[in-house]
């Protein structure tokens, strides 16, 4: 029985003539919500928007309702009078510092992580995956570790900062590294190993509280499902799906293994790290890091070792044809930062790139 899973996004609000960032995420949000309910949100900085699905059971579903969930946000931002983009970081703007939305929450947050704050404009993709409990949560993310920089050099679409480009194809990874507890998660020897570990991390004042606990991987605390909030925003709901799809298929895969004992993989963090720069630096266009040899790979191959490694999921899921054709896209037409730079350089205009990642409203009823 295939896995159940969820997708939450993040956009940029922006003014339609400047193409800046602008602090009116609220607004859209509460447009938005006269639809989708619950399922939007503000964020804790005021320009941005996030919308989320339900829990479905099959990528049709998926598809289907993140296709009306954006056509149902790029409409309620346009009767707002602004549009929303989705890139990982602010194409234009003036975003240092950036505007906090109001709340105590956020208040003590800017409090507790002060300048860390200042660089936190930015928009990532969170997919959901059911999970039985919060041991296998745990278990299954030791199994995902080797493969993370793998996913976030495929969703990577973050090159521009505030009208600069940075030479990264994932810039929001970089800015979101500097937070004490963020990146690759620890490998865990057992839930209770977790639980100390957050205990211990809550008690000396590095997190606010779980909330906070900004590792790539982490059981939710809220949600039966652990959730895996690597990737940057896509600026497609085809690659969103296919996003999803592999994640989804991957701890499918990842829960197998432990639920059949095989020993987890632990590559050690140094080389996580380095892997992880790699893949933010240069996307699918250079070399990476075999997380499980330490040996030299180019990201385009790691992208097929994914591939192959999670087929029997997709297999029994029924998502393999289309996954798999995704990916072929994907690596012919290159990812969310590729075509970002193609943009500005035909004509030069940084405005051509906010415009090649608008979303677009639409008329589609919103899926249940």
């Amino acid at each position: 029985m295939a896995l159940r899973f969820g997708v939450e996004e993040e956009y940029f609000v922006v003014a339609p003539d400047s193409r800046k960032v602008v602090a009116r995420g609220a607004a859209v949000v509460r447009r938005a919500a006269e639809e989708l309910g619950d399922r939007v949100s503000t964020e804790m900085i005021a320009c941005l928007a996030e919308a989320k699905t339900s829990p479905c059971d099959d990528l049709a579903k998926l598809d289907e309702q993140i296709r009306d969930m954006r056509a149902v946000m790029a409409a309620a931002a346009e009767r707002e009078g602004v549009r929303l983009a989705a890139t990982g970081t602010p194409v234009l703007g003036d975003v240092l510092p950036p505007p906090i939305s109001a709340g105590a929450r956020y208040a003590d947050g800017l409090a507790t992580y002060r300048a860390l704050d200042d660089e936190q404009c930015i928009c990532s993709c969170h997919v959901h995956v059911e999970m039985p409990d919060r041991a296998h949560a745990v278990q299954v993310s030791n199994h995902l570790r080797p493969w993370l920089p793998t996913l976030m050099a495929m969703a990577a679409n973050s090159p521009y900062w505030a009208g600069r480009d940075t030479g990264y194809a994932c810039w929001r990874v970089m800015a979101w590294s500097r937070w004490p507890v963020a990146g690759p998660p620890p490998f865990f020897a057992s839930l209770q190993h977790f639980e100390e570990l957050v205990g211990t991390l809550l008690g000396c004042g590095a997190l606010m509280d779980v909330g906070t606990l900004f590792w790539d991987v982490r059981p939710s605390s809220h949600l039966p499902t652990v959730e895996v909030r690597l990737g940057d925003v896509v600026p497609t709901t085809e690659e969103a799906v296919l996003f999803a799809a592999l994640i989804r298929a991957l701890v499918q895969v990842s829960l197998t293994a432990v639920e059949e004992g095989a020993v987890p993989p632990n590559p050690p963090q140094e080389i996580l790290r380095a892997a992880y720069w790699l893949a933010a630096r240069d996307g699918l266009s250079g070399g990476g890091i075999d997380a499980l040899t330490g040996r030299p790979v180019p990201q385009r191959r790691l992208v097929e070792d994914l591939l192959a490694h999670v087929r029997p999921a997709l297999r029994d899921s029924g998502d393999l044809d289309r996954v798999t054709a995704g990916v072929r896209s994907l690596l012919e037409h290159g990812t969310g930062a590729d075509r970002q730079r193609a943009a500005y350089r035909r004509r030069e205009r940084m405005s051509d790139v906010v415009d090649a990642v608008l979303l677009q409203p639409s008329h589609h009823p919103v899926a249940p």
